[in-house]
């Protein structure tokens, strides 16, 4: 713990040259031969003023600290936060007040936040614990409601999507990316809400601007680019490297896709290539098998393997009419066999004795 050491008012300190204790004078009247051995011996003193009973001076270390830094580590666990986390990203934390502290929790709880999302806020940013209200989130509050037209009661949302917006300077980051969104389109019915306000914190030249030239790389024009991002907005949360390179590559090389595809459906590029794309693909691949990419893609996994299985039966069924003409049922059951189609012929077999049954009922 940094212990700072309190600089005592100088009227609380004796104008003592040296710490001692001064001559002890025996009171002699009518002796002026003590008289000037009492002179002599104060002479280079200084007079010292009657001093009356004075308060104890402040102490220096004292258990006071240690149980107000207490009460603090106590605070952060019942907002759920890791202290040792808080006070290694944060070090003011160890000198500012508790009651600054709380002044904090209280201006977010007026703006609508719930205790129970402070937690999981100050986790994320732990500077926001020694922020000062005025100079930090007022000023964020005031342009949400005044610039971005976010409604109050829409406030929280925007803040627990984005944590990291309280912590924004509004006239070096906030302001100015939203100038930049809305000369891209984002206004009227595409204008910045609750759900959109995420892409306020990113940088306009390091993030914004370079997933756009991206997009335009790969064969989309200045128009389309603009219509794919306004129509799914996420688009400039994905990052470049990680995001849209393997998936474009992946749709293009191994899925044989067409730029098409995606200008109608961007949300492509949301799924997950290894966890969804990847897989899907390879089982439609493996049946013979095709769908559009809202199909492949938008529905539930146990919706993709009943859509699946449909298919694949819808297939052996249409195979399984054309054995049944009465023409091709022998010949089809036998080249099923030699083709060594050991499924289609079970299926073919079963139905022909199932017929042969029904004629001896």
């Amino acid at each position: 713990m940094i212990i700072r050491l309190q600089i005592l008012p100088q009227t609380l300190i004796p104008n003592f040259p040296e710490l001692r204790s001064s001559p002890k004078i025996l009171k002699t009247p009518n002796n002026p031969r003590n008289n000037n051995h009492k002179s002599q011996l104060l002479e280079g003193f200084t007079p010292l003023k009657s001093r009356t009973t004075s308060p104890p001076l402040p102490t220096i270390i004292g258990s006071d600290s240690g149980l107000l830094f207490r009460e603090k580590l106590i605070y952060l666990e019942k907002l759920n936060i890791d202290s040792r986390k808080a006070l290694e990203q944060n070090p003011n934390f160890r000198s500012v007040s508790l009651d600054s502290i709380k002044s904090v929790e209280k201006c977010l709880y007026s703006m609508g936040i719930e205790r129970s999302d402070m937690g999981r806020i100050f986790s994320m940013h732990p500077q926001l614990l020694t922020c000062d209200i005025h100079t930090d989130l007022y000023p964020v509050f005031e342009f949400l409601l005044n610039d971005v037209k976010i409604s109050f009661s829409e406030i929280r949302k925007s803040v627990i999507r984005c944590p990291r917006l309280l912590i924004c300077s509004v006239r070096d980051q906030l302001r100015p990316t939203l100038y930049f969104l809305r000369r891209l389109g984002f206004v009227g019915q595409n204008a910045i809400s609750c759900q959109t306000t995420l892409l306020l914190v990113s940088s306009v030249e390091d993030t914004l601007i370079p997933k756009l030239d991206y997009l335009q790389s790969v064969g989309f024009t200045y128009r389309e680019t603009i219509k794919m991002v306004l129509r799914s907005p996420g688009l400039l949360t994905f990052s470049v490297a990680n995001n849209f390179k393997p998936k474009v590559e992946y749709f293009l090389n191994e899925m044989e896709g067409d730029l098409g595809e995606l200008k109608k459906f961007p949300q492509y590029f949301s799924f997950s290539l290894e966890g969804k794309i990847k897989p899907r693909h390879r089982l439609l691949v493996e049946h013979g098998l095709s769908l559009s990419l809202p199909e492949m893609l938008k529905v539930s996994d146990g919706e993709f393997s009943d859509r699946l299985m449909e298919m694949r039966l819808r297939t052996i069924n249409g195979k399984l009419s054309f054995y049944w003409e009465p023409t091709n049922l022998s010949n089809g059951f036998h080249d099923s066999m030699n083709k060594g189609n050991s499924a289609m012929a079970g299926l073919l077999k079963d139905r022909f004795h199932l017929k042969e049954l029904v004629h001896q009922t």
